[in-house]
């Protein structure tokens, strides 16, 4: 006796379970938890950290554009941590700083946050034409 076998579907059905029965996983961490940000967001909180840490000494660092750029444009010899732009007519000064050429220099979050505020205090004392000792007196002491 013969019986049909039915034709299988073009389309996979969607899993509703695991094959051990106990459901599909869900997300590792919530959302509110640190482990679920990016690299990216978390360097981007460093940058906003050291910045308003100096924007307490330095009111007119509030007209000023900090932005974080993954590698700088341009492939020179040296890569540069950052880059400072002074304001134009149609632009408000600009602060650059590099994310991947500031995490290969760092091997885990506190040296990160260390060379992040470094290179921020570098770009603002450039910026501002004034030493990087006088814009954070902490500044190369660790």
């Amino acid at each position: 006796m013969d019986s049909p076998v039915p034709p299988r579907p073009a389309e996979p059905r969607p899993r509703r379970r695991d094959r051990h029965g106990r459901g599909m996983r869900g997300p590792v961490a919530p959302p509110q938890v640190p482990l679920s940000a990016s690299r990216a967001e978390t360097f981007r909180d460093l940058v906003q950290d050291s910045v308003e840490r100096l924007e307490r000494h330095w009111p007119q660092l509030a007209d000023v554009d900090f932005l974080v750029m993954e590698v700088p444009g341009s492939p020179d010899e040296s890569v540069p941590l950052g880059s400072a732009l002074p304001a134009a007519k149609d632009r408000p000064a600009r602060i650059v700083i590099y994310r991947r050429p500031v995490e290969i220099r760092t091997k885990n979050r506190d040296e990160r946050a260390l060379l992040v505020h470094e290179v921020v205090v570098e770009q603002v004392a450039e910026l501002l034409g004034l030493a990087p000792e006088s814009v954070d007196p902490r500044y190369g002491q660790d």
